[in-house]
């Protein structure tokens, strides 16, 4: 198997984990708040990625001279998840995805004024492009338009910021201190949080806890892996292949289907981040010096 293909067969992998932890957050969420469902979630997933560290190189790999940056990125981190958690109880799990999908849109907008980046007018082009799409989905003014859309659109710009974040001090600092801090961050605030939400859950509810928590660990290894086994380029657009999971997911388990606005939306904005990927890769490359 060639390493393209492991990363092509990884990032689908990880973004089905990906679905399938948003599924369960969505279940969840019809009886616990945001708040407990994250706290669960984090609460399992950070000795996990303590465990990954260790065997990917030991604890060491942990240690920070920037705990303020991690810090931030935690509560970044913890608005985001709060959002997303709480739009996908308000919206269809389709269209909650095609709205997210809009976050590679807002890291490139964030990135001028907060990196100081240049934006290549096909780039900016791309990025309108993928907005209408948005629009599309949305629908402002219209009877789909709902405070969940909106509060997937926070979910978005937060997400943003914390890649934008990631990008400007990653190179600094070991992957695992990053996704580690990032989530005790929101387990320690939701943990603060929680006895004012909180309810009881039912036995089979703890058992979504667990695997909401395996399965964001799950996909995050496996995108990590994507990543490191094939080119960007390459990986990110089967990023996109959530889109199928969250149809197939909304329709099997609360027989939801999106309609024809969200389709056509949702190739907008495929389209819009599948060519900055393409530009950024036609600019890496002939930036790359010749031998």
């Amino acid at each position: 198997m060639t390493p393209s293909l492991k990363g092509i067969l990884c990032m689908c992998l990880g973004v089905l984990f990906l679905a399938l932890g948003d599924a369960v957050s969505k279940w969840l969420g019809a009886v616990h708040s945001p708040i407990q469902i994250i706290f669960f979630r984090t609460l399992v997933s950070l000795p996990l990625i303590a465990l990954l560290a260790y065997f990917g190189g030991g604890l060491r790999k942990l240690r920070t001279k920037r705990p303020g940056v991690h810090l931030l990125r935690g509560l970044i981190y913890t608005a985001t998840m709060v959002c997303f958690v709480w739009g996908l109880t308000l919206l269809p799990l389709a269209e909650a995805t095609a709205i997210a999908f809009v976050a590679p849109l807002f890291v490139t907008l964030l990135s001028v004024p907060l990196l100081g980046e240049r934006i290549d007018p096909p780039v900016l082009v791309a990025s309108l492009v993928g907005f209408v799409g948005v629009l599309i989905v949305v629908r402002p003014g219209g009877d789909a338009f709902q405070l969940g859309a909106m509060i997937m659109l926070a979910a978005a710009v937060f997400y943003a910021l914390m890649m934008v974040t990631a990008r400007r001090y990653g190179a600094n600092e070991h992957l695992w201190a990053m996704v580690f801090y990032m989530t005790a961050v929101p387990l320690v605030l939701t943990g603060l949080s929680l006895p004012w939400v909180w309810q009881t859950p039912h036995p089979w509810h703890w058992l979504g806890f667990a695997a909401s928590g395996v399965l964001g660990v799950g996909a995050t290894a496996f995108i990590t892996l994507a990543f490191r086994h094939a080119p960007t380029a390459i990986a990110a657009p089967f990023d996109y292949t959530a889109m199928l999971w969250a149809v197939l997911l909304g329709w099997w388990f609360w027989g939801e289907l999106p309609d024809v606005w969200v389709w056509v939306g949702s190739a907008l904005i495929m389209c819009s981040g599948l060519a900055i990927a393409y530009h950024d890769r036609r600019t890496t490359l002939k930036r790359r010096p010749t031998a």
